[in-house]
């Protein structure tokens, strides 16, 4: 699915753009997902398990905007990808009334809207769709994500105990969210 390229204006004044991803950006995607990881320990991976190579990022690039049952979509703010969103709509009988969404915005970029223009955008996107339930994931201690995902409506429906595990020992849990359209 290729989202319709859409442009916003931050809460710092600067525009922003929302357009699905091109082949042409697998070398910053890369770069992009791999400095989040190293921000965070709120994403499932760290940055070495992504590894170097640029066709392989084109390759998933092209899967996602090839896909009828997913909706990439970046978030560019003065020439850099700044976020990243992605829903997935199930397939099935018995499950197609639902997706699940992931999201990640560099921290340089945070507190200025951009996660919320995305999940709006995800949001209408999946009514459109003629989604029913939208779902989420998120890791134990990322209460800047799970304050985001409540106030647009998603609430906590199930969790996992120590679902991840860092370099350092530590144990994190998942929760799951679900927001009924």
């Amino acid at each position: 699915m290729i989202f319709v390229t859409k442009t916003i204006t931050l809460k710092d004044g600067r525009a922003a753009t929302l357009r699905a991803p091109a082949l042409t950006d697998a070398a910053e995607m890369l770069a992009y997902i791999k400095t989040c990881c190293a921000e965070t320990d709120f994403l499932a991976r760290y940055p070495e398990e992504y590894g170097d190579s640029i066709e392989a990022e084109e390759a998933w690039i092209r899967r996602m905007i090839e896909s009828p049952a997913v909706l990439p979509m970046v978030c560019e703010v003065e020439g850099r990808i700044a976020g990243s969103c992605e829903v997935r709509f199930f397939g099935g009988i018995k499950t197609s009334h639902r997706a699940i969404l992931g999201i990640s915005v560099l921290r340089e970029f945070w507190n200025l809207g951009i996660g919320t223009a995305l999940l709006n955008e995800l949001i209408a996107a999946s009514r459109a769709h003629g989604t029913e339930i939208l779902e989420l994931d998120f890791i134990e201690g990322n209460t800047r994500a799970q304050r985001l995902y409540e106030k647009m409506g998603f609430a906590i429906v199930g969790s996992k105990r120590d679902a991840f595990k860092l370099k350092d020992g530590t144990y994190l849990g998942e929760f799951s969210m679900q927001k009924f359209l």
